[in-house]
């Protein structure tokens, strides 16, 4: 069950009573006969009320003026040719599906005002989102484009597992997204493909992003878990999200432990394993073959990271892989990341965890989108999500302490807060 948490506070006071007991002051009823208005005067007050109905809708494939107008109630000819012939009003129905859009309309269907909601144009999608206004003015239309911060707003959620932390969350109405997060928080700890158990439970603060007010449906729709405690097998695991003065991010436990790795547990911030390190049926040979390597499904053109230090040792393209990249990493370690849709490094180039080295794409012997990766220790293949378990821990600096522990004094609460709330809403429900 997921709940929105803009504010919280709580405080205890005792008060003593400064005013008589209620129960023991005198009493009275008074009784008035009310004459209400004639009914005829009622419905003609009514009349002469003009109203504006607001309605919303996300913009489809083959949407056109006509049919998106129709779809939010509007029935204005004059609005309909606007959209049709104005470049900039012609947005709202051309590109990607997606868009959130607002009307209003009087009571006889004519548009007051149209509001698109979409991404913001290339690297400030992340963070910005585009507002495009047509509104009238007078007999006149007027369009107005901006680029608008997105805000977030915390929301909070608990689950319990039944059969995979995919299917827990989705039945808390919890975001893909924020599964993906929880399990690369713990994946230090817990193995999500073996060590699950039924009845294992878990609470999640995180930020879901907002285009004035309204949750957006692109870019995931969502932003950072900020909080998880995840009760595995009875064993109780937390974690926060910190930001350190090195500019780099990551999960640690509250008693300062990074839960970050060497190498990160997946290469992709949001995706599902759709084949993991072993024998399979190969989807184009038809037959047993080993897989020695890990497959992400994701939608072309998800950005990919390199999940280590390291140096690229080939970017390019190899055959069955299709565009694939190769990152050199310490002690004879290296990763392969194929089938990508572009390549953004090159031969030679220094790479930090995290940078973004190409996108998924489905380039070689590939039946669709994914992204196929591998782990060579020795020039040997190895279980990508073991060494990441596995791997050396990044150390929080000593100077860092005192501001991570102040952070993870705030967590805690906010955590005990998400318990609380969702077990209160669970109670009421």
């Amino acid at each position: 069950m997921t709940v929105a948490l803009i504010g919280f506070a709580a405080t205890a006071f005792g008060i003593a009573p400064l005013a008589p007991d209620a129960n023991d002051l005198p009493r009275r009823v008074i009784s008035e006969a009310i004459e209400p208005l004639p009914l005829e005067a009622q419905l003609e007050a009514l009349a002469a009320h003009s109203l504006e109905l607001s309605r919303s809708q996300i913009t489809r494939t083959g949407d056109t003026a006509d049919s998106l107008l129709q779809r939010l109630g509007v029935s204005d000819a004059g609005a309909a040719a606007f959209l049709r012939r104005d470049a900039v009003a012609r947005r709202i129905v051309e590109g990607r599906p997606g868009k959130l859009v607002s009307a209003v309309a009087r009571d006889d269907g004519s548009l007051v005002e149209l509001v698109a909601r979409y991404p913001a144009e290339g690297e400030r999608a992340a963070t910005h989102f585009s507002r495009l206004t047509v509104q009238r003015q007078g007999d006149t239309w007027q369009t107005r484009l901006e680029t608008v911060p997105l805000e977030t707003q915390v929301r909070v959620g608990s689950g319990t597992i039944r059969s995979s932390l995919f299917a827990a969350t989705d039945e808390a109405g919890i975001p893909d997204p924020v599964a993906i997060q929880i399990a690369e928080a713990f994946s230090a700890d817990i193995d999500f493909h073996r060590e699950l158990r039924r009845g294992d439970t878990f609470s999640v603060v995180y930020e879901t992003l907002t285009a004035d007010g309204e949750p957006i449906v692109w870019n995931q729709g969502t932003g950072r878990v900020l909080a998880a405690e995840f009760v595995n097998a009875g064993r109780t695991h937390q974690a926060l999200w910190y930001h350190g003065r090195d500019g780099r991010g990551g999960y640690y436990g509250f008693d300062g432990q990074s839960k970050r790795r060497t190498f990160l547990a997946s290469p992709l911030e949001f995706s599902r394993v759709t084949s993991g390190f072993a024998m399979r049926m190969h989807p184009i040979l038809q037959r047993m073959r080993a897989h020695k390597g890990v497959d992400y499904g994701a939608p072309t053109g998800t950005p990919v990271r390199v999940v280590g230090d390291g140096v690229v040792d080939f970017a390019g393209w190899q055959n069955g892989y299709g565009n694939v990249v190769i990152v050199r990493h310490s002690n004879n370690r290296t990763t392969l990341y194929a089938h990508l849709s572009r390549i953004d490094v090159k031969r030679g180039e220094r790479v930090a965890q995290g940078r973004h080295i190409g996108a998924v794409g489905a380039t070689g012997w590939a039946t669709g989108p994914h992204l196929h990766f591998e782990f060579h220790v020795n020039g040997q293949h190895e279980d990508p999500l073991r060494i990441a378990r596995s791997s050396e821990p990044v150390v929080l600096p000593a100077a860092e302490r005192a501001a991570f522990e102040q952070q993870a004094r705030i967590a805690a609460t906010k955590l005990d807060a998400a318990r609380a709330t969702v077990s209160a809403a669970l109670t009421r429900d």
